[in-house]
């Protein structure tokens, strides 16, 4: 394969059967991104499009937003709050980048799409959906990791830095989703490979396989050395095209499964010692102690969330009970209840990218308010159990 580095952001790869892949590297936040990605297509008129985009970002940023088909009490109750909370922080993230550049993140890509559509090109959706990528992230990391992933994504979509002249200029020359990930990847080497490597990996073996004698593949700048890398490898055969294995969700592994009923086994467990070795007193005293540990606590970190008042006092009633039981969460019950009490109304859902760049946003709009009263709850929920096993231990 050879390599013609036409510019920083323009390379043609040519391969030992005649096929032509020119890659424009592209910023998601500079007007100069949207401009190459035209006269590029409409120079080399290839016969394919490929672009950086999977399917469910492709219908949200070409039909608009996807919030208003979204129930949030369903999200909450099947588990995907973490998720959809991290998708939140995402997209803030690249709307703080745009409003400070000027340009609507993305919009080269749909540039792209839509020259396609003009001339009826064949277009391909080349990048790994956003979901297979988080949940890949989050099934390879620990607890520990877990809580720093959530927090190095809500502390990006909630800075309030400027950025410099300088700075501006380098964020314009980047991909703001690698610059985000590549953050995360620093405070997370484990999962640097889903995050970085592994998309690499999956953009160049799809671009490689679309058909097409010459194509132009639309990408961030970020992912161009990977890209080139790995279609090199590809084209002599050190690797293969299956890229299933990493386009699957891992099975959990069983020790977060064991820690979820060991915790609270091991809470029934002291008070039973307790019972035997000093009465029925001093046990039914242990556990009114680790009763009230997890309801002040989860009590108030729900009232730092600024939940219903009637939704801080069924959060904290219920705790011990939710702690209990492995396969529930209070969190996911105060999330409930808060979009139950205050439902979400369509400016919520409207406002949703912009509200989510501030901390007054996460508290004024409903949706992100019932966000953060699930993540909030948990929270307290997760110290109140943690706080009580010392104290059960020393009325032993």
């Amino acid at each position: 394969m050879e390599v013609e580095k036409i510019s920083d952001s323009l390379h043609r790869l040519t391969f030992s059967n005649g096929n032509e892949i020119i890659l424009i590297g592209t910023a998601h936040v500079s007007s100069g991104s949207v401009e190459l990605v035209q006269e590029t297509i409409e120079k080399e008129n290839p016969d394919r499009i490929c672009i950086e985009l999977d399917g469910s970002r492709m219908k949200s940023k070409s039909e608009g937003s996807s919030w208003k088909d979204m129930d949030i009490r369903k999200v909450i109750r099947e588990g995907k709050g973490f998720f959809l909370l991290a998708n939140t922080a995402l997209a803030s993230f690249q709307k703080r980048m745009g409003s400070q550049t000027g340009i609507t993140p993305g919009d080269e890509i749909l540039k792209a799409a839509a020259i396609a559509k003009e001339r009826n090109i064949p277009l391909s959706l080349c990048d790994r959906e956003i979901q297979t990528t988080f949940k890949r992230a989050w099934a390879k990391s620990g607890l520990w990791n877990k809580c720093k992933l959530l927090a190095t994504l809500v502390s990006a979509a909630f800075s309030n830095e400027t950025l410099t002249e300088e700075e501006l200029e380098e964020l314009k020359k980047q991909d703001t989703l690698e610059s985000m990930m590549n953050e995360i990847a620093k405070e997370l080497p484990t999962v640097k490979e889903v995050l970085i490597d592994e998309r690499d990996r999956y953009l160049a073996t799809s671009i490689y396989l679309a058909e097409g004698r010459k194509k132009v593949a639309v990408i961030g700048a970020g992912h161009t050395n990977g890209i080139i890398k790995t279609l090199e490898k590809l084209e002599k055969g050190e690797i293969g095209t299956d890229i299933g294995e990493i386009n699957t969700i891992p099975k959990a592994k069983p020790w977060g499964k064991i820690a979820s009923y060991a915790i609270p086994a091991l809470i029934i467990l002291l008070v039973v010692i307790g019972i035997i070795t000093t009465g029925w007193d001093q046990g039914i005293r242990m556990f009114l102690y680790w009763m009230a540990a997890c309801a002040i606590s989860t009590g108030i970190f729900s009232f730092i969330a600024l939940a219903n008042p009637l939704n801080i006092i069924i959060s904290a009633v219920t705790a011990p009970f939710f702690a209990l039981n492995p396969v529930l969460g209070v969190g996911m019950l105060s999330g409930v209840l808060e979009a139950t009490f205050r439902k979400p109304k369509v400016r919520d859902f409207e406002g949703i990218n912009d509200d989510a760049t501030s901390l007054k946003g996460w508290y004024g709009n409903r949706i992100l308010h019932a966000l953060l009263v699930f993540l909030l709850s948990s929270i307290g929920s997760m110290i109140g159990t943690f706080v009580a096993f010392p104290m059960l231990i020393s009325h032993l």
